[in-house]
């Protein structure tokens, strides 16, 4: 049976590595972000690879009017419809500190603007009794921490709203995998200190494939930031507050 990925933030490096594993599995794929002369050009190079389609289309999760047209298309194609969601924005907390206005953006790229256009897809995925969404939130929005709680509450967000989702679409016969991502090497990670344990975004592709495949709900991934996130999640409040994570 043919499927259709649509891919949300396709210029980021997991993206483009999640992109090549299914090109490479003869998926349909479009190719969704702002930056059209580079999707264009990884568009060329997924259908070497053996897609059975690439298509570069616009997508800004802050301007709404660019969701309808990409789910107009992929309606088009013959199949399950899928969604990878690598769509966010990590601005630094000291600059979010100088200027609140930044949350609004990071709010509406990390989480609002992915939950608006899977809400509009639903509908499609529930029609055809079958397709996979995979949410790529973050291990930040475990627990809200000094570093990075606004780009964190994004996240949480995001991964409630995923929840919800999984549950409805569950009786459609839908799927929704939600990925906690620990330190990845992407331009969102480039240049920040304290860097550790960093996944290839070629591995968290394949965690990625591996979780679509079993039907998970939810994943770390490299797996250890589970363990790691669960020891943060443990530390009581009154120490917590005393922490510089």
């Amino acid at each position: 049976m043919n499927e259709t990925w649509i891919i949300l933030g396709a210029t980021s490096s997991m993206a483009r590595a999640f992109g090549r594993a299914v090109a490479e599995r003869g998926a349909t794929v479009y190719l969704a972000g702002r930056d059209m002369e580079d999707l264009k050009g990884s568009a060329a190079d997924l259908e070497a690879r053996g897609a059975a389609k690439a298509q570069a289309v616009k997508f800004d999760a802050r301007d709404a009017a660019t969701f309808a047209p990409i789910i107009a298309a992929a309606e088009g194609e013959e199949g399950l419809i899928h969604a990878a969601v690598f769509v966010g924005s990590m601005p630094e907390q000291s600059e979010v500190d100088k200027d609140p206005g930044l949350i609004d953006g990071t709010v509406q790229e990390s989480f609002t603007g992915p939950a608006r256009f899977l809400q509009m897809l639903a509908p499609v995925i529930e029609a055809r009794a079958g397709g996979t969404v995979v949410g790529v939130g973050s291990v930040a929005g475990d627990r809200g921490r000094l570093s990075n709680y606004v780009y964190g509450s994004a996240k949480a967000g995001f991964h409630t709203y995923l929840a919800g989702l999984r549950n409805r679409l569950n009786r459609a016969g839908g799927h929704v995998v939600t990925v906690k991502p620990g330190f990845v090497d992407t331009a969102m990670t480039w240049g920040i200190e304290g860097m550790f344990l960093v996944a290839d975004p070629a591995d968290v592709a394949g965690d990625i494939l591996k979780a679509v495949e079993k039907k998970k709900n939810t994943i770390y991934t490299p797996f250890f930031w589970r363990i790691i996130m669960t020891i943060i999640k443990s530390v009581p409040e009154p120490i917590f507050k005393k922490l510089s994570i």
